[in-house]
């Protein structure tokens, strides 16, 4: 349920591990039959204090190798243990990854709000197929303002 007279917030997170958007897809397709209702998810030590504007049309922004590259809306929040039996926060995923216009971000723990904004757009469908530039031509692209 979404309240329209709540504006959304948006989520920033560094993408460990990944050096692309398709090992991205690659990793969530790998773990989405695991999940009871085939959704992927991120789990996150922190629950959103801003959760109803998260859930009101945000998106969960990925950042790889310093660079924002590609969103997942965020569909919901669910409470999930972790093995140490801590409680933790799943942010439960759109499976589609949207391709983002590349924008640099400096390296950050956990994750940060992004004000909508501030979130970079995303990249017309047209584009949104092409081929990955190598991560360092993404990177010097950004840095001179070429998105």
């Amino acid at each position: 349920m979404s309240d329209s007279s709540l504006g959304h917030i948006n989520l920033l997170k560094l993408c460990v591990g990944a050096e692309r958007v398709e090992d991205l897809e690659t990793w969530q397709e790998s773990r989405r039959a695991a999940m009871p209702d085939g959704l992927p998810r991120h789990v996150t030590r922190m629950w959103p204090r801003r959760e109803a504007e998260l859930l009101n049309g945000g998106s969960l922004y990925w950042v790889f190798k310093g660079l924002i590259l590609a969103r997942q809306r965020v569909l919901r929040l669910d409470e999930t243990l972790g093995a140490d039996g801590i409680s933790r926060c799943a942010l439960v995923l759109d499976p589609e990854i949207h391709r983002t216009e590349s924008v640099p971000k400096r390296p950050f723990q956990g994750w940060r709000y992004l004000a909508p904004e501030d979130a970079p757009r995303d990249l017309p469908a047209a584009r949104a197929s092409e081929d990955a530039l190598p991560p360092a031509l993404t990177a010097a692209l950004a840095e001179i303002g070429v998105r």
